[in-house]
């Protein structure tokens, strides 16, 4: 008598991509490295330090809330390292460590765990924590350091280890010598908004630049962005369609008064747009999943990006735009979620 046929029964997916959420978070962080690596050279010793600590400060902290939960650990997934590295990468390089510490730890508590781990959290866990310093300490978070100074890899930036709640040294009182003349604190949005001054586009493209440890070079973030884009670990359509936004809204005020507005491609390269679009807003659970849905989040993003930086009392406007967007991000796909084919509408 023969054998009846053993059938398995499985629930879905029934269908496997072939790389796993470790994978793909070990691919961005190789893809944040260059990034990394382009700060600590801009601003050297103090730029690393940063980076060191924000990201130690995510570790810890997500280990502290799964042991404390009797949790497995969730380390082994890279989540927490990518959000430590573009958290830091936000910051000003003369940002004291503490407050880095702060950071990283609402960045994984509020922004990750608070909404149940991994793929559960709507905002984007390092924009969270980034968003807390720029409420909790807005003096520390818009004091920059120039690019390329001479003593970066052989001193740190005095503001880096203030005591907590201290006052930090400020650039006014802090005496060097810096390598590039004419280089100044501020950052190239700053001096355009404040004081009428452009930087040159191909300066920020290239990024030598004062600025957020990880925002100067458009060039490295683009190209660091395509190679999770070509191997299909990122959507590519989300950073393209927020730089068509930025540039659509951006040349639309140029357009009309060229005296008074900027540029768009001053606009597309400056700031923290190219890395916000394409390792922030790219994040799986906080973007929509429809076609259509994709298409109005990166528009929105652009567009509320310029509105920020133009009309608004801060310089920079992408953090807040990201923001808002994953807050907005279940309302698109439910309006832009394609009819089911035989579908009658309920009278």
């Amino acid at each position: 008598m023969s054998k009846k046929p053993q059938v398995e029964l499985r629930t879905t997916p029934h269908l496997h991509a072939p790389q796993d959420v470790v994978v793909i978070m070990r691919n961005v962080v190789f893809a944040i490295l260059p990034i990394a690596a382009w700060s600590i050279w801009l601003f050297g010793l103090s730029a690393l330090m940063l980076l060191v600590i924000v990201t130690a400060s995510c570790l810890i902290t997500e280990r502290l809330f799964t042991m404390a939960n009797g949790q497995v650990n969730t380390l082994g997934d890279w989540s927490a390292i990518i959000t430590g590295l573009l958290l830091a990468l936000t910051l000003p390089p003369a940002f004291p460590l503490w407050m880095g510490v702060v950071a990283g730890f609402i960045a994984i508590s509020m922004g990750k765990v608070m909404f149940g781990g991994l793929g559960m959290n709507i905002f984007n866990p390092a924009l969270v924590g980034r968003a807390f310093v720029q409420a909790a300490f807005p003096v520390a978070i818009t004091s920059w350091t120039p690019a390329l100074f001479e003593e970066r890899f052989s001193q740190f930036i005095p503001s880096t280890f203030t005591a907590p709640f201290m006052i930090p040294v400020t650039l006014d009182n802090w005496n060097l010598q810096y390598a590039v003349d004419g280089f100044t604190g501020a950052t190239p949005l700053g001096l355009q908004k404040f004081d009428g001054i452009s930087t040159p586009v191909l300066d920020l493209f290239v990024g030598n630049s004062a600025g957020s440890s990880g925002e100067t070079s458009a060039l490295i973030i683009m190209c660091c962005g395509l190679y999770l884009a070509i191997r299909n670990m990122l959507d590519w359509r989300i950073p393209f369609y927020i730089m068509l936004g930025t540039l659509l809204t951006a040349g639309g005020f140029y357009y009309i008064n060229p005296q008074q507005y900027p540029e768009p491609l001053f606009m597309l390269f400056s700031g923290g747009l190219m890395l916000g679009a394409w390792f922030m807003a790219t994040d799986m659970v906080g973007s929509p999943v429809t076609p259509l849905g994709v298409v109005i989040y990166g528009l929105f993003i652009g567009f509320l990006t310029v509105i920020i930086r133009l009309f608004g009392g801060l310089s920079e406007g992408v953090m807040y735009a990201i923001l808002l967007a994953n807050a907005a991000t279940p309302l698109i796909d439910q309006y832009t979620t394609p009819k089911v084919f035989g579908h009658r509408k309920q009278s």
